[in-house]
């Protein structure tokens, strides 16, 4: 269940550090000024992850998955499954294995 959160914090700012507050914060991609702040005087620190890797991804495991029902109904249908297929299929979980494998590299050097 969410916390309900119902306490107020009270910050006075001169206009510089609002604005750069809010550069930071757009530039982190946050747009709700609370979470941002709050992320910040909890943990100390905002982590902006740049996620094409991981769109790229989740659109190849779309193809597969959807590659995959393709021929499983195939198969049943007829009793055959074409090497081609398989093939074609095994490039582009490999293909997902390596985007796995750079994606966890990246998050290492954090």
């Amino acid at each position: 269940m969410k916390e309900k959160r119902d306490e107020t914090i009270i910050l006075r700012l001169s206009k510089t550090e609002k604005n750069r507050i809010y550069e930071k914060m757009l530039g982190m991609g946050i747009r709700s000024l609370s979470a941002y702040i709050r992320k910040m005087a909890l943990d100390g620190y905002c982590l902006h992850l740049d996620l094409k890797e991981l769109q790229r991804m989740a659109y190849l495991l779309q193809i597969c998955s959807n590659n995959l029902n393709q021929y499983a109904k195939r198969a049943n249908e007829c009793g055959k499954v074409y090497a081609a297929d398989m093939e074609d299929l095994r490039q582009r979980l490999d293909e997902l294995i390596d985007i796995g494998k750079q994606i966890l590299s990246k998050l290492a050097e954090l």
